[in-house]
């Protein structure tokens, strides 16, 4: 299905409300935070905070200023273990997290980590240890990437504004390449073969695909809940047959959301042609890798833009993340941006139920800015890395 173009006056009614530091609440639902369907409120959090590499240590810093002021303002209680997890870990140790991180980490309601890759540390290492085995591990099904455009940021595309792109990419998190099924033959001879299989169950698109449901109905936009699915199922016979088959068997279940179709390729074009169109998608783990990087990009970067990690199911321990990198170069210069990171923090707010001090924590980011921040760009904010989060606090009352 072909995007048609629509449109919305919502845009000028958000620039006052930032302006003015109002709250989210009043646009039906449509700027509401409460993404997660099955988010329960947890009164006092216990929260693992992972630091990570680069300049990681230094944006969770700013987002645990964030949630220890709305808290004092929120009324609710929590504890946090810093975790030095991570590349100089890995140096110093030989091991980037102990034999029994998960069981660790299992004793904790959520994480907040801050980024991963050291410069010491060949690629893929770290990546494997602290992304990919606590996804799988911890059983993180989703990977929920909020993709809003906030006022006062630029974005790479004529004539759009925060009222074009706010849109959700739910993108299952544990299946699809990223098992690591495959391998050699042959290796380093002109015979060589190399095998990277992708594998999909009816457990894990069904899932997903439930999750996103609800999602949208609880996203509630005004314009219409619509999902669209996205594959690539006329050359991806198999797999992504069992995603569209998956999906047309659960929709009638969901009789309030409009069910839309597109091939990646389709998608991608039209995410930058007219993000407008879009509303909740869901897709599997390796197109939602490209597709959720590309939009995050017309978000304004990824010093914005945030993701969680999540397991929606009860006793589930979820991750939230900025996008950026570990940006080594900039580590202690006080340049990269902690925005995104704060923007993690709003969405671990709302995992937890605590939906008014995630809309909260949402309106000061948001008037900062609106208001205060000359780029999102490292070493161009106008602002120091610690001064961006001292904006966000005084933006919280």
């Amino acid at each position: 299905m072909w995007p048609r173009r629509r449109s919305s006056p919502r845009a000028s009614r958000l620039r006052e409300c930032i302006v003015e530091g109002c709250g989210l609440g009043g646009y039906n639902g449509r700027f509401s935070l409460q993404i997660n369907p099955q988010a329960k409120v947890v009164m006092s959090m216990k929260i693992a905070v992972i630091g990570g590499d680069g300049t990681g240590p230094e944006v969770v810093a700013e987002g645990v200023k964030v949630l220890e002021a709305v808290a004092k303002i929120e009324g609710f209680s929590y504890e946090l273990t810093h975790l030095d997890w991570g590349g100089d870990r890995l140096l110093k140790t030989g091991e980037a997290l102990p034999e029994d991180g998960l069981e660790q980490l299992r004793k904790f309601d959520t994480i907040l980590l801050g980024a991963v890759g050291h410069p010491e540390v060949a690629p893929g290492i770290l990546e494997r240890k602290l992304l990919l085995d606590l996804r799988f591990g911890l059983d993180q099904y989703i990977n929920l990437r909020p993709v809003k455009l906030f006022p006062g940021v630029e974005t790479p595309l004529k004539d759009k504004g925060p009222d074009d792109i706010d849109f959700v990419v739910v993108r299952e998190n544990t299946e699809d390449m990223y098992c690591g099924a495959g391998g050699f033959m042959h290796k380093g001879t002109p015979n060589e073969v190399a095998t990277q299989t992708a594998i999909y169950t009816r457990k894990g698109c069904e899932r997903c695909i439930r999750y996103a449901f609800e999602a949208t109905q609880k996203r509630n936009n005004p314009k219409g809940k619509r999902l669209t699915l996205v594959a690539k199922t006329n050359v991806l016979t198999t797999g992504h047959d069992l995603w569209w088959r998956t999906f047309q068997e659960v929709a009638p279940d969901y009789p309030d959301v409009e069910t839309d179709y597109n091939h990646v390729d389709a998608c991608c074009m039209w995410i930058v042609k007219n993000p407008e169109y879009y509303d909740v998608i869901v897709t599997t783990n390796m197109f939602g890798d490209i597709i959720t990087d590309l939009s995050g990009i017309i978000q304004g970067g990824m010093g914005v833009a945030a993701g969680g990690n999540i397991n929606p199911e009860p006793g589930g321990v979820s991750m939230f993340e900025p996008m950026g990198g570990s940006a080594p170069k900039y580590t202690g210069t006080g340049k990269i941006n902690p925005i995104a990171t704060i923007n993690a923090v709003s969405m671990l707010l709302d995992q937890a139920g605590q939906t008014a001090a995630a809309e909260r924590v949402m309106s000061a980011l948001m008037q900062v800015t609106a208001t205060k921040m000359k780029s999102q760009n490292a070493g161009k904010m106008g602002f120091s890395t610690s001064e961006v989060g001292d904006l966000v606090v005084d933006a919280l009352v």
